[in-house]
């Protein structure tokens, strides 16, 4: 069984006992948290039950693993022949959570 769930602006593939990077989500470390908006609940090479916009009473349990920051993203800007150079760095912050169970 699988979920397609929106959380922080994007959509995630989840199923049971997996591990999901997402966008930080609030809560300390060991917490539970539930997505309750899911766009869709399937099985793999069966049926899919779809939303509009979410699927009613399904919803997704999950614990909370770690919270860290991702890669280090450089943005730089230039224009020639000006002398101007801009350079920015981002490290996004992340949240690593388990997929619990998942309740159509």
């Amino acid at each position: 069984m699988y979920a397609i769930i929106n959380a922080g602006g994007r959509q995630y593939k989840v199923k049971p006992e997996e591990f999901v990077e997402m966008n930080r989500v609030a809560g300390d470390v060991g917490n539970k948290i539930t997505f309750e908006s899911v766009a869709a609940v399937g099985e793999e090479g069966g049926q899919l039950n779809v939303g509009s916009p979410a699927v009613t009473g399904a919803v997704v349990e999950a614990e909370i693993v770690e919270h860290f920051r991702g890669k280090k993203l450089i943005a730089f800007k230039m224009k020639r022949r000006k002398g101007y150079r801009h350079t920015v760095g981002h490290r996004q912050e992340l949240t690593k959570v388990k997929i619990t169970a998942i309740n159509a």
